[in-house]
């Protein structure tokens, strides 16, 4: 190596550190050298719990979040704590002190306490003996039948609900020529 190279090797480097010194003289005290480290403020809000809504629609909307945000399970859980409002933020007295950063004690805490699991023998009853209501327009009872199926067979694939969606439905029309009709058509969902 010559020693004009090194010469300007050594240069280069020294303009480097020169720059990196002038960098750190003005950035401020409390500034994080690498911005990566820093904190950022969640991109999406988080949500409250009461106890009033379905577990299963806020755990939903809470997975979302998270996701959205790229939170650790740590951080979920302090996040799923301080989202508890009114007669959810009780259960967390069941919980150990050492595991209310926990996330799936919590979850499992939450879903024991608020959770529908135990109802879906009820759903699915409900869904075979529905019947039309006089004045009850067919819209309205494709919503209602909706919502029983994702309640009563939320482990189904979405292909299986809504093909039993459409038999149910099928069988809760009050007129009997309508639901001719419509087996007819041979219906594969509700949409």
């Amino acid at each position: 190596m010559k020693i004009e190279e090194v010469k300007s090797e050594v240069q280069e480097k020294m303009s480097d550190l020169e720059r990196r010194l002038s960098d750190l003289e003005t950035r401020p005290k409390n500034f994080p050298a690498n911005p990566e480290f820093m904190y950022s403020r969640p991109t999406v809000k988080p949500l409250t719990f009461d106890g009033l809504t379905l577990w299963t629609v806020f755990k939903t909307q809470f997975d979302v979040v998270s996701s959205t945000n790229r939170w650790t399970d740590f951080l979920k859980a302090s996040q799923l704590v301080a989202s508890l409002r009114g007669s959810a933020v009780e259960v967390l007295q069941g919980i150990p002190a050492d595991k209310l950063t926990d996330l799936t004690t919590i979850e499992k805490a939450m879903e024991s306490r608020f959770g529908d699991n135990h109802l879906t023998q009820f759903y699915r009853t409900e869904l075979k003996t529905r019947r039309q209501k006089p004045q009850e327009g067919l819209q309205v009872l494709a919503a209602y039948v909706e919502r029983l199926m994702s309640l009563a067979y939320a482990e189904c694939p979405l292909d299986v609900r809504e093909n039993l969606a459409a038999q149910y439905f099928i069988d809760a029309i009050r007129d009997e020529d309508t639901q001719h009709s419509i087996r007819l058509m041979d219906a594969k969902g509700l949409k």
